[in-house]
């Protein structure tokens, strides 16, 4: 099976290779760019300074020894209880296995649970119908969409805006 764990300086080669791959960037929202490997190595030193404001986790076989993807609650805001999600898998070979619906239900939990956060939100692109229907599974609800607002691969493609408020992750637990 699979587990999270902190985000460790020992993930970053595997994680600048991912960042690296022009396929996998072109599933997600960031635009793609050459990063090198102390371009990660500082962003890493940042997200150890700014723990109280992000969790990045690494998503791992239960054995520690295969990075899967990476997981990641960003820009937490105590007073308004709500943080983004990010998620990535890295690996081509491993998607579509459940390694990705296991990260976020986890993720889910520890923000609602431990963090006791009250609305977790994200986006994704309209263009990737998998990772909607990824979100729409773990229960997340499409708000909106932001027309036209990343330039991918010569073009201009709409950005799905979604939610899950702690009360309907709590009732689909309850569910479960």
């Amino acid at each position: 099976m699979y587990k999270l764990r902190e985000l460790e300086s020992r993930d970053l080669a595997t994680i600048n290779s991912w960042r690296n791959d022009p396929e996998l960037i072109g599933h997600l929202g960031a635009p793609y760019r050459y990063i090198n490997l102390r371009v990660d190595e500082e962003w890493f030193e940042n997200y150890m300074k700014s723990r109280s404001r992000n969790v990045r986790c690494s998503i791992v076989d239960e054995n520690d020894d295969v990075l899967y993807g990476l997981i990641s609650l960003t820009n937490i805001d105590q007073f308004n209880q709500c943080a983004e999600l990010h998620l990535m898998i890295g690996d081509i070979a491993q998607r579509g296995k459940g390694i990705g619906t296991f990260a976020v239900k986890e993720l889910l939990h520890h923000a609602f649970i431990n963090l006791n956060l009250h609305r977790i939100e994200l986006a994704c692109l309209a263009s990737n119908a998998v990772s909607a229907k990824l979100y729409e599974n773990c229960g997340f609800v499409k708000e909106g969409v932001k027309r036209r607002a990343v330039f991918k691969q010569g073009e201009y493609i709409d950005m799905y805006l979604y939610s899950i408020l702690k009360e309907e992750y709590m009732e689909i637990k309850g569910n479960e």
